[in-house]
């Protein structure tokens, strides 16, 4: 009896096809990733397409009031140069300089704020600081402190906790100095309690002692619940107009 031959058995071996489907799946698993987060985001009631069309309009506005800067600022280059007769315009063009600077700033203060809601993704922090800035205050050496929280993430929660603020420089005696809260804005144990869910603005006047010159500034952020993170940022110390 004659042995069987043995089956020859074809199978098509396609490895590109394989991958290419694999490649698809993660790509829609990532797509829908990605939709689920903006859903929610959009469901706790941040808009983050708006949030972006306010950072162009603002970039746009920055860039116009820039131009209109430069040329006053060549006027008044002209002007430096005529006879003393025109003094009142040159006071009425540098007046205008200064607004347009102090709109300038203030622009660039809001795109900065935008970008830091847009950008953020997957910080681990649950607070962090926006916005820091100093203005000068009624009194000589009085300043008010502007502190602006924000929450790009899980905003359909509460998140509370302290603030505690210091300002470091250099004393009468030109050595190393430095004072909380406390010392110098006359708050309880140097710190002020925040609550939001998504943004809190603080402000805290300050009274700075004869003598200090001060260079920047040290916020500590402590929530208080367990297991947070706390945050420390600092910033130079810039009074703004």
């Amino acid at each position: 009896m004659a042995a069987p031959r043995p089956r020859l058995v074809v199978r098509n071996h396609a490895p590109g096809r394989r991958a290419l489907l694999i490649g698809g799946v993660v790509l829609l698993v990532l797509a829908a990733m990605l939709a689920m987060f903006e859903w929610g985001r959009s469901r706790a009631g941040f808009d983050g397409a708006a949030a972006r069309r306010e950072r162009a309009e603002l970039n746009d506005q920055v860039s116009a009031l820039e131009d209109e800067l430069r040329s006053a600022r060549l006027k008044l280059a002209m002007y430096d140069s005529d006879t003393a007769g025109q003094t009142r315009e040159r006071d009425e063009l540098s007046r205008t300089i200064g607004e347009l600077q102090a709109e300038v700033a203030s622009l660039k203060s809001d795109v900065a704020f935008y970008r830091g809601i847009v950008d953020e993704r997957t910080s681990g922090n649950v607070i962090k600081v926006q916005q820091f800035q100093v203005k000068a205050g009624a009194g000589e050496r009085e300043f008010i402190l502007r502190l602006v929280l924000g929450r790009p993430l899980r905003p359909e929660d509460l998140v509370t906790g302290k603030v505690r603020i210091t300002i470091e420089g250099t004393g009468a005696d030109a050595a190393p100095a430095s004072f909380d809260l406390a010392q110098v804005g006359g708050v309880p144990n140097g710190e002020l309690s925040f609550s939001l869910r998504y943004v809190e603005t603080l402000e805290q006047a300050v009274t700075l002692p004869e003598g200090f010159v001060p260079t920047r500034s040290t916020v500590q952020l402590v929530p208080s619940r367990k297991g947070t993170k706390e945050v420390r940022e600092t910033f130079l110390w810039t009074v703004e107009n």
